[in-house]
Order: C-alpha cells, then structure tokens, then sequence
C-alpha cells in the first residue's frame, strides 16, 4: 500500500518527527525554505526533532561532496571518486563540516545506534523494500515511538507505520543535482 506524503509544514506543534538527511542537505544547501522554517520550528521548541549519527554521517559526505563541485573542485560527475582519488582536494574542504556542527546547535536530539536496531532493520528492507540507511532511519524512529518523519525521499511512503512530511518547495540547483 501507498501512502502519499503531506506538507512538511503542516506537522502539528509538539509532535516528535525523525529528521532524514535531505531535511538538513535541502536547509544548507538553500534548496528549501521550508526545510529552513521546519528546522527553525525545531530550535525553538516547537516540534521535538530527532536524529541519529548515521543521518549525521550521510550529511556529511553529501555536503563535503557538494561543496567540492559547488568550489569547481571537482565535476558533478564522479565526484565520489575524484575525491578519493585526490586526498589533497578533501584537507580543503571545511564549510561542510562547520554546518553539519550547527545541526548540534538547534536543540535536536541526536540518537546513537545499536546492534539491536541493525538487527530489527533488516524486517524494514524485506518488508518494504528499503535501502539500508532508510531501513535503520525507520527501525530507529519506530523503535523510539516515533512515527512522523520528516524527508523528501519517497520511498518512506511505503512504511505504512509513518506519517512521511515532505518539504514542497525543494529547488534543484544548478551544477549540484546528484550531490543533493
């Protein structure tokens, strides 16, 4: 069964949402204003937002990799690779690092991950076919009682236990498609 996403910003006040990695990359990159307002919501009390350091991790690696096509470091194309084969091009990279700090800063709570949440993942990837960082994201977010998630990615909309909030302002922007 399908379940179609609603408005990110129409989240009640007070409710407990799971943060997806794109809810962030979408805020910094300037992609979404809504994912903007949504995490402002967040810092200033109005929805009790929740992460885990593997969305973190994902933040990471996808803003450095953004950043180093955004700096004509490196082509869109292959960036991954280009990176790893250019260890020089990383040590200049640091705007990534200085927003994924600020995330520490906007009162969300950032969950850890266990081998109990590994395990239980893996009935979300049979069951709904999900890749593994979206199995963990649901196994952590159901496990913790959460059942709002915030993500642009279409593929929770599977989960019949979650109600998916999507941002519907969302920008590509030039030169970063596949980086964001």
């Amino acid at each position: 069964m399908s379940w179609k996403s609603r408005p990110l910003m129409d989240l009640p006040e007070g409710t407990h949402v799971f943060i997806d990695a794109n809810i962030f990359i979408y805020h910094f990159a300037g992609a979404s204003g809504e994912c903007t307002q949504f995490l402002f919501r967040c810092e200033r009390q109005r929805l009790h937002g929740v992460t885990s350091i593997h969305i973190l991790l994902e933040v990471l690696h996808r803003l450095m990799i953004a950043e180093a096509v955004a700096r004509k470091l490196v082509s869109p194309r292959n960036a991954t690779r280009k990176l790893k084969e250019s260890p020089r091009i990383i040590s200049q990279l640091k705007s990534y690092q200085a927003k994924v700090e600020a995330i520490f800063e906007m009162g969300i709570e950032i969950l850890p991950l266990s081998g109990e949440i590994i395990q239980t993942s893996a009935r979300y990837r049979r069951e709904y076919g999900l890749l593994v960082n979206d199995s963990v994201t649901v196994a952590l977010a159901l496990n913790q009682g959460i059942t709002a998630l915030a993500s642009a990615d279409k593929d929770f909309e599977r989960v019949k236990e979650l109600a998916v909030y999507s941002p519907q302002d969302v920008k590509i922007i030039e030169g970063m498609e596949g980086t964001i």
